[in-house]
């Protein structure tokens, strides 16, 4: 059981072997009335739900007090489920801490870098570091895996929740003492410590391990080095929290995946994902729609991205909305289209698995108006008919289940260290966004309808014909070769602004900009060159439709090195009109090119083609669809999917691609008609 769920993510408890896709959501019973419950599974079966997630907020209720304990309700909820057919990924419950425990034991709550305490009231308010709170956790944790091992419901356990959402970084004692101990790990001596964080700027040599703290509120700008190692210290103690529930759950349920939902989306920065990827069973993520320009591409990005986190493996889209969620300043709800195409578009980027937060729409607490499957008006209700649909969608979709996502020919890098270092104070300007940066390449990628694989530097970067490093701030030694050896060996490398800065200790490559990356892209930089809000610099470029492209943000004074650099655009206006803006570097049997300013995705669209043509890489689509229309393949058994994501709101006809559509698009005249926000899927014969 557990190789096949470790492949793919698991889909139910009804004992049919084949596969298909899971369907389903976070489940709160606990939330409702007794009466309430068999009526949810009969919707439930109504809209083809294969699985839910359970007990996420529910150790009060499981454990009133710290010797008293009800698992009867859960019993029964578990028993009703099985007996509907729908699987549990079961969640440790450890998300938030009861009352009872909190006023026990206030030491468990986690501190601020100003020395506040976080209090009760909300959730996720307990310290990773804390050993009273790891005890009284891994407690609960032994008595659900004790209790559930055997149920025949069980398909999954759900560590925790959005592990590190709010309580990512914690300044307390027991963090103090938490990090000492890392840094003695990764450092072994105080030299090498003092060494790495350059303790001969402002006196800051330490003498003695205990005087080593977290980068708390300081009269000044914390040490650099202090602050990027503080946040990789607690990425890996989330980490390291997350291993200890998840060896629990395998000692006692070894025949049962493991689990925990990350945050690819926005700005959820603080965990290292591709880090932890290797900790899980099948990767999981959570994922909601943030409105502007990009929204939808973001998704994509974000969906892409899992995928490159799981190494291509099909994954589990944990949570998202039907339709408005609650946080966001407005709160808008999903137009007509967008429940079933941000479902099907993480589909097409890997996932194995669909669901939502939540299934029946809280009528009291901080989430009530967040949307669900069954809203607040019902089954008889727009949402709940889309959502009935969808499972009808995914249900005609199971052979696309086990199915992998077809590598693209072009791969963007994009490396957690980078965003968090690049990101950090006194910098050349507080406006770099890096994650934006990424963002707006891909948005280029698909307005020019060519696939792209979002890839993190541990992967096997050689098989892309084309490597986009937005920012790649952070360059140790090994990374810098890796990359030479990938040009040299015919690979097309693209690095921007603010590239190849510094090494793994965030101290600055010296000799010139960008540092490490110097050499490989043949040309050097003695100053940066951000640019002040509003300000911008025009550039000139052949291959750019109307010849020019504005840059904001940054814009680096670059002298050429090597003779072999061609220049691709120069600066039109500004502090350096007339100097490069764009080079590209022959070397070996590929290239390295760069780009010294932002361009936005408007910007980057026009200069893309010119950049990807050594490579030959260019679209699959027909060309009336490009920009238009996102396409996305998976492919196994002897099969290629075909995903067609219309990214408008207008009808698009797609001719001249073969394919036995599975869902979506009406034929007309030989023609594959998109509908507004409409997706299709195409099968194929595997090549």
């Amino acid at each position: 059981m557990i190789s096949t769920l470790q492949s793919q993510p698991p889909h139910g408890t009804d004992g049919d072997p084949t596969p298909r896709l899971g369907y389903g959501a976070d489940y709160n019973p606990e939330q409702w009335p007794r009466e309430v419950w068999e009526d949810d599974i009969r919707l439930m079966r109504e809209a083809g739900v294969t699985i839910v997630s359970v007990g996420i907020f529910s150790w009060a209720r499981i454990q009133p007090a710290e010797d008293e304990w009800d698992f009867g309700w859960l019993d029964e909820i578990m028993d009703l489920l099985h007996t509907g057919g729908i699987g549990v990924d079961l969640a440790t419950a450890t998300a938030s801490p009861p009352p009872w425990l909190t006023t026990a034991h206030p030491e468990i709550l986690p501190v601020t870098a100003s020395g506040e305490t976080v209090w009760p009231g909300a959730r996720q308010h307990w310290r990773p570091t804390s050993p009273v709170f790891r005890t009284h956790a891994l407690r609960l944790v032994g008595k659900m895996a004790e209790r559930y091992a055997g149920h025949p419901a069980l398909v999954a356990w759900h560590v925790s929740n959005e592990l590190g959402c709010h309580n990512i970084y914690d300044y307390s004692d027991d963090a103090a003492r938490a990090f000492r101990d890392w840094l003695r790990v990764r450092y072994t001596t105080l030299d090498a410590l003092n060494h790495a964080w350059g303790t001969a700027f402002w006196s800051q040599r330490y003498s003695d391990w205990e005087q080593i703290l977290p980068p708390r509120l300081a009269a000044s700008h914390p040490n650099p080095t202090q602050q990027l190692d503080f946040k990789r210290f607690s990425s890996d103690a989330l980490k390291e929290y997350l291993r200890a529930e998840r060896d629990i759950l395998r000692e006692l349920t070894p025949g049962i995946p493991v689990t925990t939902n990350f945050m690819v989306m926005g700005e959820t920065k603080g965990m290292n994902y591709a880090d932890w990827a290797g900790e899980i069973d099948f990767v999981s993520n959570d994922h909601y729609v943030r409105p502007g320009p990009q929204d939808r591409d973001e998704l994509s990005f974000s969906a892409n991205l899992v995928s490159g986190i799981s190494g291509g493996r099909p994954w589990f889209l944990m949570e998202h909305s039907t339709s408005a969620v609650n946080w966001q300043p407005v709160n808008v709800a999903k137009r007509p289209g967008e429940l079933a195409r941000d479902a099907l578009l993480h589909v097409a980027h890997g996932a194995d698995a669909v669901c939502f937060f939540q299934w029946r729409q809280s009528a009291a607490g901080a989430e009530k108006y967040h949307s669900a499957m069954v809203p607040h008006a019902g089954p008889d209700s727009e949402v709940f008919r889309a959502v009935a649909a969808l499972g009808r969608t995914l249900e005609t979709l199971a052979p696309v289940a086990g199915t992998t996502r077809e590598p693209a020919r072009v791969g963007i890098v994009f490396d957690w260290e980078s965003w968090w270092a690049s990101e950090q104070d006194s910098h050349p300007t507080s406006r770099l966004d890096y994650r934006q940066e990424a963002l707006d390449w891909y948005s280029a990628l698909l307005a020019l309808g060519i696939r792209a694989d979002v890839v993190t530097a541990q992967t096997g970067l050689d098989r892309y014909e084309v490597l986009i490093a937005p920012v790649l701030h952070m360059v140790p030694a090994a990374l810098a070769k890796d990359l030479t050896r990938y040009a040299e060996q015919g690979g097309h490398l693209i690095a921007t602004y603010f590239s190849g800065i510094v090494d793994e200790n965030d101290h600055i490559w010296l000799g010139g900009y960008p540092g490490a990356l110097s050499e490989l892209l043949g040309i050097r930089i003695e100053e940066f060159g951000p640019l002040l809000d509003g300000e911008t610099a025009l550039i000139e470029a052949r291959s750019v439709s109307d010849g020019t492209a504005t840059g904001t943000l940054w814009a680096d004074r670059i002298t050429v090195t090597d003779p072999e650099v061609e220049v691709l655009a120069h600066y039109r206006s500004g502090t350096y009109t007339g100097r490069p803006a764009v080079t590209r570097r022959a070397v070996g049997g590929g290239s390295a090119a760069y780009v010294s300013t932002r361009l936005g995705p408007d910007g980057l669209t026009g200069l893309l083609p010119g950049l990807l043509a050594p490579a030959g890489v260019g679209s699959e689509l027909p060309d009336a669809a490009r920009g238009s229309v996102e396409l996305a393949v998976r492919h196994g058994g002897g099969s290629r999917y075909l995903f067609l994501v219309n990214r408008t709101d207008a009808t698009v006809p797609l001719t001249g691609l073969a394919g036995e559509p599975l869902i979506g698009g009406g034929a007309d005249d030989g023609a594959l008609i998109l509908a507004p926000r409409g997706v299709a899927v195409l099968r194929q014969p595997a090549a």
